[in-house]
């Protein structure tokens, strides 16, 4: 068997590990909390990127195997350590959800869906980035608060929106 063929199969056996870890890779996800270089996406793509270099390498180049092989680990190490620092680490710091909570949307503007009556519960929609969120609201000091008037969320009580008619701040220059 030839070394072209060796770094060919070295190449499809990774390609195939790496679909199924992104399929079933939630089971392995502890393994590289402590070090770093030991996480799966940073040895398998290490292992793609060494066995790619040298098919290529190998085909393209009259390089001794030996040569091939050295540079093609030194190529390995440097994507990897790239791949590590620019794209994973500022991927697993990054937080992108679009689950909220209750709390988090106080002091966010409203409209009123169904009236607010005094001592009674209304209805409000808070439209956020995620799309429009239906809440059940009283007045905060159970004044009534009629259809389609702007309120202002002060605060969230057993998820129920204390919410007050929202007055924006205009600033008259004279």
């Amino acid at each position: 068997m030839s070394i072209e063929q060796i770094y060919m199969y070295i190449l499809l056996i990774a390609g195939a590990v790496t679909i199924l870890y992104v399929f079933f890779g939630d089971v392995a996800d502890g393994i590289g909390e402590g070090i770093p270089f030991l996480n799966p996406t940073v040895l398998m793509a290490f292992v793609t990127f060494v066995s790619a270099t040298g098919y290529v390498l190998e085909v393209s180049t009259i390089w001794s195997s030996w040569i091939v092989m050295f540079a093609s680990l030194a190529v390995g190490v440097v994507l990897d350590i790239l791949l590590y620092f620019f794209i994973l680490l500022p991927m697993s710091s990054a937080e992108v959800s679009m689950a909220y909570t209750d709390e988090s949307l106080a002091g966010l503007v409203g409209k009123v869906i169904t009236p607010i009556p005094s001592d009674g519960y209304g209805e409000i929609v808070i439209e956020t980035v995620g799309g429009l969120i239906n809440k059940r609201a009283v007045g905060y000091d159970n004044e009534e608060i009629g259809y389609g008037k702007e309120v202002l969320v002060i605060e969230v009580e057993e998820g129920t929106f204390l919410v007050r008619e929202y007055e924006p701040f205009v600033f008259n220059k004279k």
